[in-house]
């Protein structure tokens, strides 16, 4: 089950997301913010192992 999380992040970061919705790869401004976070998480377990 997903749950709501807010977040405060710059204007320059809110523009470069934005970026990436117009290429469609992303459904929303969550979808990013999602994956960049999986990815983030992945690349630390991996280097505590």
């Amino acid at each position: 089950m997903k749950q709501k999380l807010s977040i405060t992040v710059d204007e320059k970061m809110i523009s470069l997301i934005e970026e990436l919705l117009k290429d469609c790869a992303y459904r929303n401004k969550s979808h990013v913010v999602e994956m960049a976070l999986q990815k983030f998480l992945e690349e630390k377990n991996d280097k505590l192992n």
